[in-house]
């Protein structure tokens, strides 16, 4: 009987073990894709600051990636999920600032 009750406590442990670990690599997984994501347009930001040109830049581009992000950060608040809902916050903040720039440089001729 005693190592039925072993067997038990160590089948128990190693389940837990494993959910809590594939959840950490969950969570880290999306950590980092979440920063990449609300990262991915910084650097023509940057670009654009730095020329004061934004020729190139597509304001219906900006304007469908800002429906996007809207959708996931309202899918976030659905699922209370703090990682969606920060980075894309903060990825809609820099395509709100390149828009705006975008936008100032464009008329700028």
């Amino acid at each position: 009987m005693q190592d039925v009750r072993e067997l038990m406590v160590f089948y128990y442990t190693t389940v837990y073990f494993l959910k809590s670990s594939s959840m950490t690599l969950i969570n880290i997984t999306g950590i980092a894709a979440s920063v990449f994501t609300a990262i991915s347009l910084a650097p023509q930001l940057i670009k654009v600051l730095k020329e004061k040109k934004a020729e190139n830049i597509s304001i219906v581009m900006l304007g469908t990636l800002f429906a996007g992000l809207s959708l996931w950060i309202v899918y976030g608040f659905m699922k209370e999920d703090w990682i969606i809902i920060i980075s894309n916050c903060f990825s809609l903040l820099i395509n709100i600032i390149l828009a705006a720039v975008s936008i100032k440089y464009k008329t700028k001729k």
